[in-house]
């Protein structure tokens, strides 16, 4: 058992830590380079690494400090936070939606749902595994 209270407390307590963790990496940490850089049409790759890499890191840091044996986790947390992001930018290009478009607020919307659900995801990896 990880915290005092069982398995459920302990994956409350984490999904509450990982979408902690969503907001500083995505929001707070995010500067205009690499916010504008990974959304680009050409030269988006370096920022968004540096950006999906902040997350991994920031879920190393967490999963070091609960289970260490699953440090592997953060690999699974950059690929599905690389993949998830690219897709979002893909889309909107393919689209032609900027933020004057409700459907590139949808998708911004269901980008972070499907951040959202990885955070579940991570804390339950930990509960279980």
């Amino acid at each position: 058992m990880l915290m005092s209270g069982g398995p459920l407390w302990a994956f409350a307590c984490l999904a509450i830590v990982f979408t902690t963790k969503h907001f500083v990496a995505d929001f707070l940490l995010q500067n205009r380079w690499i916010a504008i850089g990974k959304e680009g049409t050409s030269h988006w790759g370096r920022p968004l690494l540096v950006h999906v890499g902040l997350h991994a890191l920031a879920t190393l840091a967490i999963v070091l400090a609960v289970a260490p044996r699953l440090w592997w986790l953060a690999a699974v947390d950059f690929g599905i936070h690389f993949c998830v992001d690219r897709a979002k930018c893909l889309l909107a290009h393919r689209g032609g939606w900027t933020p004057q478009d409700a459907r590139y607020w949808w998708l911004l919307g269901f980008d972070q749902y499907l951040h959202q659900l990885t955070n579940i995801g991570l804390a339950a990896a930990i509960v279980v595994l």
